[in-house]
C-alpha cells in the first residue's frame, strides 16, 4: 500500500486494536484490486530518527510477511509504530502484533 488514500480509508474504516508497541488497523476492502491482503506501514518521527524509522519498518515487515495467510482475504491492514517499538527486542514485537491482529479480527468479525 503506498497511497495515502489508502491509509487513511484503512484507518478510518478499519477496526483497531493497539497494543505498547504499535497499533493496527484492519479493514476489508469492496473495490477492485488484489485479492490477497494489503499492508501498509506508518512510522513516525516519533519513532526515531530516519536509520530508527527504517529498521522499525524492516523488522516489522518480516514479522508481517509469514502473517499474511492469517489475514481475510481482500483485507487491508495499516501497522503502526509506536515510540516503545523502536527499543523493543523482536519477540515481543511479535507478540503485541499477534495479539492485536487478533484483536482487530475479531472486532471485524463482530461488525459483520
Amino acid at each position: 500500500m503506498r497511497e495515502s488514500a489508502d491509509f487513511e480509508l484503512a484507518v478510518r474504516r478499519g477496526a483497531r486494536a493497539g497494543r505498547e508497541t504499535l497499533v493496527v488497523h484492519l479493514s476489508t476492502r469492496t473495490d477492485p484490486g488484489p485479492a490477497g491482503p494489503v499492508v501498509g506501514f506508518v512510522v513516525s518521527k516519533a519513532v526515531g530518527g530516519a536509520v530508527v524509522r527504517n529498521r522499525v519498518k524492516r523488522r516489522l515487515r518480516a514479522l508481517m510477511a509469514p502473517r499474511l495467510t492469517e489475514l481475510p482475504e481482500r483485507s487491508t491492514l495499516v501497522v503502526r509504530a509506536l515510540g516503545p517499538a523502536a527499543r523493543a527486542p523482536s519477540d515481543r514485537l511479535a507478540t503485541d502484533l499477534d495479539g492485536a491482529l487478533r484483536t482487530a479480527a475479531r472486532r471485524v468479525r463482530e461488525r459483520s
